[in-house]
């Protein structure tokens, strides 16, 4: 398979710019999706199988990948495993994967570990924090079992505390828990529940996200909308959390996240940064000089011949217009100063801004444009408005 990667690498161009790079070296991010799951949830529209007897063949796979993408000019400094439920591939698996990045990207830094409560053992916990892993994010979504259920979550309230104390007993000190918003049957007092259910864990990093109902995904089918708050209630839902979570020290560094002081993910930081990753496995995504990438939604496909799978998305990327979109995404917002690099006039830029200001979607300070809670509410429309 090696040769063959390689010269697809080199007819496709991305062969030709990594070892054209051996001059300086990049320091990166690494995305491996792990697809594995017990069950689909309504909502969900990332790709997962159930078929658990491919894990350790998938292992293998990656494993070739990372290797195949692997060169003395890449370093990684974040190392993240998405789902899927990444700790259904097995511990001693999950083990080999980091133990690879090390050796094959030189890695240091931030491990992450995406899991769901009742995936993972104390046990296991404790082996993968031995191994390198310091980050780890549980999917809660909620505190409301009633909830849970509407949302097809297996799991219960209590088995997240457990979850929690688990990992914090295996020596973990950044924990993440996710939590969806606008949801079924979600009022703003039971939403309140689960953000102060969050708190009482003792976690350091907390996900907040508004539901996102998706095209194909069973929600879509059952045109579940009916069931969720109305968009004024979760609009209030929503700025309820901003600021309670900022009441309790948890900075508001993006739309939907939020972390005590330096404990921000910094993986998912160099996505809104525009910094460079390398994603391995089915529908991950790489960004590097200027070129995305992706692997097709093809389990067995990705198995059989993971070259083929690869299609370039963008030839070009890193411009102006994805800049400024990612950056709004951040509160730390967009430094008009940095747009002479894509000869963008920062007065226009500053000038459309204004009318939003006095609507309170947008704030401007020594030249750095970024949105309010409330701007992030409507941040789609607001960004189109800005940048296009």
């Amino acid at each position: 398979m090696k040769n063959e990667m390689v010269f697809f690498q080199e007819r496709s161009g991305i062969g030709r710019r990594i070892s054209a790079a051996r001059k300086y070296m990049d320091t990166i991010g690494l995305y491996l999706h792990i697809p594995f799951c017990n069950g689909k949830c309504p909502y969900c529209d990332f790709y997962s199988v159930g078929d658990l007897l491919l894990t350790d063949q998938y292992t293998d796979a990656l494993l070739n990948e990372m290797q195949m993408q692997a060169n003395d000019t890449l370093m990684a400094d974040t190392f993240y495993l998405g789902g899927g439920t990444p700790p259904l591939l097995g511990t001693e698996n999950l083990i080999r994967l980091i133990q690879a990045a090390r050796k094959q990207f030189r890695f240091s830094g931030e491990a992450t570990l995406e899991a769901n409560p009742n995936s993972i053992t104390e046990a296991m916990l404790y082996r993968l924090r031995e191994a390198g892993f310091n980050r780890i994010s549980f999917g809660m979504q909620s505190a409301v079992s009633e909830e849970l259920l509407a949302l097809g979550r297996r799991h219960t309230p209590q088995q997240v505390q457990e979850a929690v104390k688990a990992a914090q007993n295996a020596g973990f000190t950044n924990i993440s828990v996710d939590l969806m918003l606008g949801i079924p049957h979600q009022t703003p007092e039971s939403a309140l529940r689960s953000v102060s259910f969050a708190l009482e864990l003792g976690v350091q990093h907390i996900s907040a996200y508004l539901l996102k109902i998706e095209d194909r995904t069973p929600f879509y089918a059952r045109r579940i909308e009916a069931e969720c708050p109305a968009e004024d209630v979760t609009c209030d839902i929503y700025l309820t959390v901003v600021d309670v979570l900022s009441r309790a020290g948890f900075h508001q560094y993006e739309i939907s996240n939020f972390s005590l002081p330096g404990l921000e993910c910094r993986h998912n930081l160099k996505y809104w940064h525009c910094e460079e990753y390398l994603g391995f496995g089915p529908a991950a995504h790489s960004f590097w000089h200027r070129r995305r990438w992706g692997h097709t939604r093809e389990l067995r496909q990705y198995l059989a011949a993971p070259e083929q799978t690869i299609f370039v998305t963008d030839e070009r990327a890193g411009g102006f217009e994805e800049y400024a979109m990612l950056r709004l995404r951040l509160t730390e917002g967009l430094d008009t100063r940095t747009l002479k690099q894509f000869g963008v006039s920062a007065e226009n830029l500053l000038k459309k801004a204004a009318r939003f200001e006095k609507a309170g979607y947008v704030q401007i300070r020594d030249g750095v444009l970024s949105l309010t809670p409330r701007g992030f509410l409507v941040s789609n429309e607001l960004i189109a408005g800005l940048i296009l």
